[in-house]
């Protein structure tokens, strides 16, 4: 038997053991699982391998992606300047475990917001400043893209303001909408982040890092203003399949 996993906190329904068990299923994978590993401490991780020999591979969602670091043997470069980690290969070498960590929502993100973006799309207003935030920034930096971050926090860092900051000229200026924030995320579909949507425009683009429910109330204010939308789940299949990519590699 070969063992994937996530490891969290509180996991309940999991995106990624969904995927993972439906496609080892479709590709007749039967000696593949997927499991949840839920931990109420990181200090807890090493405790998996104790009692799976066979663990394969394992994604880390929040609020582990930082702390899991200080667990790995090597870190990828590119996780390294994020600092978060989401998918960790398990490296075997007789009775050596290596452990190395990567960032697929890097990878994920790219791929699924670069296509929608034309030469005006300069700009970006990222809403939220949490963990979610490290790859959206990188892969803007990466990409020319200079952005400003929406914080409800008292101390501001460079690049942040706060949200009664954002008005008509900050929307004009910033085409490029991301929301990094859990607001409007099943159950609470009624919620989204405080912004003058009566100023967007059909030449903004709206991403949702949110996939439930498919059309977040953040999403539909932008598309009846007629701008460009998208929701967080093709993000989360594409990371999904390049940590399927680096497990086998």
């Amino acid at each position: 038997m070969k063992t994937f996993g996530l490891i969290g906190y509180r996991l309940g329904y999991s995106f990624s053991k969904g995927f993972f068990t439906d496609k080892f299923e479709k590709e007749g994978l039967t000696d593949y699982e997927y499991v949840n590993f839920e931990l109420d401490s990181i200090s807890e991780f090493p405790e998996i391998f104790k009692k799976n020999d066979h663990i394969a591979g394992l994604n880390c969602t929040i609020p582990y992606k930082q702390q899991i670091m200080s667990y790995l043997d090597e870190i990828d470069e590119e996780a390294k300047q994020v600092g978060a980690i989401n998918t960790v290969k398990v490296i075997r070498t007789g009775e050596q475990v290596q452990l190395k960590g990567f960032n697929t929502d890097i990878y994920g993100f790219e791929n699924s917001l670069m296509p929608m973006l034309t030469e005006k799309h300069k700009k970006a207003l990222i809403l939220g400043t949490g963990g979610a935030s490290k790859a959206i920034k990188h892969i803007l930096n990466k990409n020319g893209i200079s952005y400003l971050s929406a914080s409800i926090e008292e101390e501001l860092a460079d690049q942040e303001i706060r949200y009664e900051q954002i008005d008509e000229s900050v929307l004009k200026e910033h085409l490029i909408i991301i929301n990094a924030t859990p607001l409007g995320t099943f159950p609470k579909v009624d919620t989204c982040p405080s912004i003058p949507y009566e100023s967007i425009t059909a030449e903004h683009v709206l991403f949702d890092l949110v996939y439930n429910p498919e059309q977040t109330l953040f999403l539909k204010k932008g598309h009846e203003q007629g701008a460009a939308t998208k929701n967080g789940l093709e993000m989360l299949h594409l990371q999904a399949i390049k940590a399927w990519e680096i497990w086998n590699s």
